[in-house]
């Protein structure tokens, strides 16, 4: 048995948008969901970061950067030291560096994405508007960085506590297809709704053992929970859980990830984004 867990991010965590933590334990190729954990601050998540291992979390945040915007700026290209350098920018300096990046490149070239990126189907991790995930990473990789946790590919290390990027919108694409599921207005909740139960219905059939190599069991106060809250957040923390989960039964490759995924970069871990073809089309995390 082995912990797993699954992390839905956010920049700002609040009591009124926290960081939300899927724990589960995996025994062989099941995976048992044990509870859910709201994380008010980013001292929650340090702490939750310096458990001992070993265990295994899917983190719903990009991990690294695009190579052409590292090159362009002549950043270094190993992990660790450039987000070393991120971890040395406040918040507003980070922007305003992404912001003078944005308006002194053409049109098309503004926001880099990784290859992962694209067969993810997933936004730039330059993109500070509508969803920042710049600023998800900002607050996420250095504290990665700081925890000593192994990051495959990106900083993998002699460490029990592995930290994988996961992408919960393609488990989700998996489960239903392009149907929106979750919304920051409640009044217009009852279809999202209807299409959470849905996924959740699809996670636990057996087609989630056969595609994502885990069966799920997840208790029913539990699967209300994630079916009731309109944000979606719980129901993604369940879903990068089970990103993890099927890394941690990958052995070829080893933990889903390529061989020659891009070490600068990162990689989104999921059987579609493994099998090296465009899983679906656009989608903001």
């Amino acid at each position: 048995m082995i912990p797993v867990f699954g992390l839905d991010f956010t920049s700002s965590p609040s009591p009124r948008k926290p960081l939300v933590l899927a724990r589960g334990e995996l025994c062989g190729r099941h995976l048992r969901v044990v509870d859910l954990r709201p994380m008010t601050g980013f001292r929650a998540f340090e702490a939750w970061l310096g458990l001992p291992g070993p265990w295994i979390a899917g983190l719903d945040l990009p991990l690294g950067l695009p190579r052409r915007f590292l090159k362009d700026l002549r950043w270094p290209l190993r992990w660790s030291a450039y987000v070393g350098r991120v971890g040395r920018l406040s918040r507003a300096r980070f922007r305003a560096m992404l912001d003078h990046y944005r308006r002194s490149r053409p049109p098309g070239e503004r926001e880099h994405r990784r290859r992962t990126d694209r067969l993810a189907g997933a936004l730039s991790p330059q993109k500070l508007y509508g969803t920042p995930v710049a600023l998800m990473f900002h607050e996420g990789a250095p504290r990665l960085l700081k925890a000593k946790v192994s990051v495959p590919p990106v900083c993998p290390r002699a460490d029990d506590r592995t930290v994988l990027e996961a992408y919960p919108a393609l488990v989700a694409r998996w489960c239903v297809g392009r149907v929106p599921y979750k919304t920051d207005r409640q009044a217009f909740d009852p279809p999202r709704r209807r299409v959470r139960r849905r996924i959740l219905q699809r996670l636990a059939s057996p087609a989630l053992r056969e595609d994502y190599g885990v069966s799920l069991d997840l208790p029913a106060a539990l699967a209300r929970r994630m079916e009731i809250d309109h944000t979606g957040d719980s129901l993604d923390a369940l879903l990068c859980a089970v990103q993890a989960a099927w890394a941690r039964t990958v052995r070829r490759p080893p933990g889903g990830i390529p061989r020659d995924a891009d070490a600068a970069e990162g990689w989104i871990v999921d059987p579609h984004t493994t099998a090296g073809r465009r899983a679906f089309r656009h989608h903001e995390r």
